[in-house]
């Protein structure tokens, strides 16, 4: 009988002990593509194969984007064992063999899930089958699984998850675990434990400002979902970040001034930088933006903090993150269809970042000025700063501290 008890109790401490998700997979944002913004439910492992391509040839991996993610609509049927198949029509060769190509192109492989019975394109969840499921994508070679919310009746959200993360950790390979739970649970206030990232709202669409409503739900503009952030910037940090969602940069419904000031917020944020475009076909203007060395720097900063708007007159923003080596970026956003003048006096200008522990005193500390976009110096800080900011889009700058 003692025996019997200790057994029982061993299998409850495995069963309830925590979880830990692997480490150093997102020590800063991740960055990567995402099939369902331009190709949603029409994907094939053919077309995976050439946008895995197009990411090596057009200059995206050499730019850190590593992670090549399909999302829903990629699953079969569950086998007698309950696990799942891929759809043999439109992945005949299966995904091991996908994954394997993209591992071939020093790229990492990334699926998609949902927490509840069915995904959201009405295939199979994993509600029920989260272990045999993290168990065939370490089979497969996944590195990144995206895991959804529909379907998922009164589950509680944060059980749901930290179920899928101890699967994950049980079958042993390191998968980034990215929750897309929609915001819906506040998951900034639990998630940092369980996954490297949590989407903090509904799903984005591709419109400057606005609102797709879809009756039971709406999808939302960029500047909205950049507004939804608020509040949000003291719970990301290395390893565990906001989501607002993967960028719509370079489609159809952006202008090429709305598509820069799009992927300029995302990085002064910090968020993952997830492409959601067509790749192979995309403008040499959406590459030159997705590919921004010295934007991308700044998302990727290793202090790992996410930026906050400093200040705002009628429709012009200024947004400040501090960087590493005591380094500032600074963006100043045309929310406006019209151009702003700016005459913006540093000296006149104190910045106090109490979350950070940074502050900025440009009356006192001079910093030599960077154009992002333009890839050119300013000046200084010593001087006031006059130019336009054309209407939808951003002046990006990297203020460098010259007196370190």
């Amino acid at each position: 009988m003692r025996k019997i008890v200790l057994s029982l109790l061993a299998v409850l401490f495995v069963l309830t002990a925590s979880a830990q998700k692997y480490p150093g997979l997102a020590d800063t944002p991740p960055m990567g593509w995402n099939s369902w913004n331009i190709y949603a439910c029409d994907i094939t492992e053919q077309l995976v194969r050439e946008v895995a391509d197009a990411m090596v040839d057009r200059g995206l991996k050499e730019a850190g984007y590593e992670y090549v993610v399909i999302d829903d609509c990629w699953h079969g049927e569950r086998d007698s064992l309950g696990f799942i198949t891929d759809d043999q029509e439109n992945f005949p060769s299966g995904i091991k063999a996908l994954a394997d190509y993209v591992h071939s192109l020093g790229l990492k492989f990334g699926i998609y899930s949902d927490a509840g019975w069915t995904t959201c394109g009405g295939r199979p969840g994993s509600r029920g089958y989260e272990y045999q499921d993290a168990l065939k994508y370490a089979e497969w070679g996944v590195d990144y699984l995206k895991y959804d919310w529909c379907a998922t009746d009164n589950v509680n959200a944060k059980g749901a998850y930290d179920t899928m993360l101890r699967a994950l950790a049980k079958a042993g390979r390191p998968i980034l675990f990215s929750m897309c739970e929609w915001g819906d649970n506040k998951p900034w206030l639990w998630a940092k434990d369980i996954g490297h990232m949590w989407r903090t709202t509904g799903d984005i669409y591709d419109d400057f400002y606005g609102e797709d409503d879809h009756g039971t739900w709406s999808s939302w503009g960029i500047l909205n979902i950049l507004d939804m952030q608020d509040g949000l910037r003291e719970y990301a940090g290395p390893g565990h970040w906001n989501d607002p969602d993967m960028m719509e940069v370079g489609n159809h419904g952006l202008s090429v001034n709305e598509s820069r000031a799009h992927f300029a917020m995302w990085c002064m944020i910090a968020s993952p930088l997830i492409a959601g475009t067509d790749i192979q076909n995309a403008s040499e203007e959406t590459i030159e933006i997705l590919t921004n060395e010295e934007a991308i720097a700044i998302n990727q900063d290793l202090l790992g903090i996410q930026g906050f708007k400093h200040s705002k007159t009628d429709s012009l923003e200024v947004w400040y993150k501090p960087l590493a080596e005591g380094d500032w970026a600074v963006c100043f956003l045309n929310r406006d269809s019209i151009s702003k003048e700016i005459n913006y006096d540093w000296k006149a200008t104190v910045v106090k970042d109490d979350f950070a522990k940074r502050n900025a005193n440009f009356a006192n500390t001079t910093y030599e000025i960077r154009d992002v976009w333009k890839h050119k110096n300013l000046g200084k800080t010593k001087r006031a700063l006059k130019t336009t900011v054309p209407g939808h889009d951003v002046l990006m700058l990297h203020l460098s501290n010259i007196e370190k």
